[in-house]
């Protein structure tokens, strides 16, 4: 057993003078886009007001932080509880997290072949041979043979293939580190959306139910005039049209609720029938945050995961230039064995009856058809393609961010607009209803004035829940805050 020992010794002390070498490119992350905006335009201080829920001005705050439980600026309480459940029981994140651990236990097994692998056998066999073989007559035997060992074997990463695979399994748990944080990014972000997608259709429904009182009251309008004789049966009908009409965009509005509410309770890790217990989100139950902060162009790089995870696959490309290159050296493996071998089972350890042999050996790859070279070709162009997707995952997340940014601005002024208006509209329809009434208004302008504020109604609703959503699109631009966790994984 101390021979065994001294041959460990000098096989881990022969290692360490020959793995010095790695073969292969070291990586080297790429550099930050050289940009300093994100728009072609400059971002005005703040956007512009508008009267009603979610219509107050908001400010870009550049480099101001991100808050990791950043839909809590809404300060919706059934939100950041919706959240808090979807995160505790999501399919999405239990998935992406078991593929974080099997990358983990897929470096701790690359881990073994940096050293050496001790075994321990045992046999024992009944035999009889011939004794022509050692020049006897008849056989010999019959006999039993007991044999014990201790086999060690190590194969010296001389050139570091070995290191460059544990490298390219690094880089594969870094990978999957950030397709959780991803995956938690998306979530949170797809939470936040459907609930104001949510409070929007709610708003719609309401609206239009308002709508179709307004129509009911004008068709009581136009029926008392045909009494007087101030209207005709077409007025009549072409009302009672506008108001079928009024009527028949409310199944789909009504079917897009349940849907929606189906897919929060997906979202959450529910089934959707229990979506009826879901709280039940409306804009004014909302608010719009204030600030909103704006990372730096050359930060965006490290905040997002998307691309933190496309890098992290372009350094395993890179790692596994240093494979291929490896496979084209030499091989070099060391083995050593110790035990003992005998007739009888008491004899086994006794002196005179142990076995050794220790042995190197060396491969060198010469000719294998070009399969090694292409295989090393094949791993660059891999490269090649992994720092194109990252270029473009990069390009993608700029114009994301840049959408977003003018969407946001856009939005406030649409919705001062549409404020602007419904108000016009309402205050027409009114007048008009009075005109008709006493006969100094039409009818076809009664009708055009309750169309005119069905369409402006229903657009201020839209214009409310667009701020709100691309609000929360925004700080999924910017990679929601993930790395001011502390519980990240």
């Amino acid at each position: 057993m101390v021979t065994v020992m001294k041959i460990t010794i000098y096989i881990l002390l022969l290692a360490v003078l020959l793995a010095g070498c790695t073969v292969g490119p070291d990586y080297r992350r790429p550099d930050a886009p050289a940009t300093d905006k994100f728009t072609a335009t400059d971002l005005p201080e703040k956007t512009a007001s508008a009267p009603g829920t979610g219509g107050n001005e908001q400010r870009f705050a550049i480099g101001q932080e991100i808050s990791d439980q950043w839909w809590t600026l809404f300060h919706c309480e059934a939100l950041d509880q919706l959240i808090r459940k979807a995160l505790a029981q999501s399919p999405t994140i239990a998935a992406t997290e078991a593929a974080l651990r099997q990358a983990q236990e897929n470096w701790r097994a690359g881990t073994g072949m940096l050293f050496p692998s001790v075994d321990v056998g045992a046999s024992a066999s009944r035999q009889k041979i011939s004794g022509a073989a050692f020049g006897q007559s008849g056989g010999i035997g019959p006999l039993t043979l007991y044999n014990a060992s201790v086999n060690v074997s190590y194969g010296l990463d001389v050139f570091g293939g070995t290191r460059r695979n544990l490298e390219a399994l690094q880089a594969q748990i870094d990978h999957e580190r950030f397709q959780v944080e991803a995956a938690y990014l998306a979530l949170t972000a797809n939470i936040v959306t459907a609930s104001v997608k949510e409070a929007s259709l709610r708003g719609q429904i309401r609206t239009t139910q308002e709508i179709l009182e307004v129509q009911e009251k004008g068709l009581h309008l136009v029926s008392r005039q045909f009494e007087l004789g101030g209207a005709s049966r077409p007025d009549i009908l072409a009302q009672e049209t506008q108001l079928a009409q009024t009527r028949a965009t409310l199944p789909p509005l009504e079917r897009q609720l349940a849907q929606i509410r189906h897919q929060l309770a997906v979202l959450t890790g529910a089934f959707p029938a229990e979506s009826k217990g879901f709280p039940a989100f409306e804009l004014e139950g909302m608010k719009l945050p204030e600030v909103l902060p704006v990372s730096v162009p050359s930060s965006l790089v490290e905040q997002r995961p998307d691309i933190r995870a496309s890098e992290s696959l372009l350094h395993a490309a890179s790692a596994r230039i240093g494979v291929a290159t490896a496979n084209l050296y030499p091989q070099i493996t060391l083995t050593g064995s110790y035990g003992s071998e005998a007739s009888r089972l008491r004899d086994m350890f006794k002196s005179g009856f142990s076995v050794w042999s220790i042995a190197g050996g060396l491969v060198q790859p010469v000719f294998h058809g070009g399969t090694l070279t292409a295989q090393r070709r094949a791993a660059i162009a891999a490269y090649d393609q992994a720092v194109a997707q990252y270029q473009e995952t990069v390009l993608q997340a700029f114009q994301n961010v840049a959408d977003v940014l003018i969407a946001l601005e856009s939005d406030a002024r649409e919705l001062k607009a549409q404020a602007d208006a419904e108000a016009a509209a309402a205050d027409t329809l009114q007048l008009t209803q009075k005109q008709f009434q006493f006969g100094a208004a039409s009818y076809l302008s009664l009708l055009n004035a309750e169309r005119q504020y069905m369409q402006t109604r229903l657009g201020l609703v839209q214009a409310r829940a667009a701020r709100f959503a691309d609000t929360a699109a925004l700080f999924q631009a910017m990679g929601g805050g993930w790395w001011k966790r502390g519980d990240k994984p």
